[in-house]
């Protein structure tokens, strides 16, 4: 009896450490990803009118990706091997949007951050269902970084966002890789 109720207790607390992992592990790669596209996206339009909006943004994806750099070695959780990738695909991404015009960089604002919103909800719902009182503080975390995410893109809205040459496709590309770089990174 009592290995049966060890042996059940000793999986769902592997379960939960594994669904904690994945949720540090793609959170750090993902702001990583935001303070790459932000980069880029100021070594572009930096010097614009746009560029105190932008640095806004960085500043606070800067404060995410050093909180979730503090919950790695804390929650012992293994990154994401593909970071230099994203550290390389981020930069890419903004400074080439950048390139397209102050539009088309705050539309891939827009795009990026309504697939992080939306990943952001699905963790919550997660932490939620493993123990809200358990993971508290992440859950606490996650909350506040989903609600400047969604400032972000809301920014991004309100500075022509849907004004972008080609807003649609342009929108539809970036969430596309934003869902695959999540997926990815979750895993691997």
């Amino acid at each position: 009896m009592w290995r049966s109720v060890i042996r059940q207790y000793s999986t769902r607390a592997a379960r939960n450490k594994a669904a904690i992992d994945r949720i540090i592990r793609v959170d750090h790669a993902g702001e990583l990803g935001a303070d790459r596209i932000y980069a880029g996206q100021m070594a572009i339009l930096g010097k614009t009118k746009v560029g105190p909006v932008i640095q806004h943004l960085w500043d606070q994806e800067k404060e995410h990706k050093a909180k979730f750099e503090e919950l790695i070695p804390r929650y012992r959780v293994r990154p994401t091997v593909l970071i230099p990738l994203w550290n390389v695909a981020g930069y890419v991404l903004g400074a080439g949007t950048a390139l397209l015009g102050r539009e088309a960089a705050m539309a891939c604002t827009v795009a990026v951050e309504s697939v992080i919103t939306d990943h952001y909800n699905s963790q919550l719902r997660q932490l939620i269902e493993l123990g809200e009182a358990e993971h508290q503080e992440l859950i606490d975390t996650i909350k506040k970084f989903r609600d400047d995410e969604m400032d972000h893109h809301d920014t991004g809205l309100a500075h022509d966002a849907e004004m972008a040459p080609a807003y649609t496709s342009l929108s539809a590309v970036i969430k596309a890789g934003c869902k695959a770089a999540v997926w990815m990174s979750e895993r691997i």
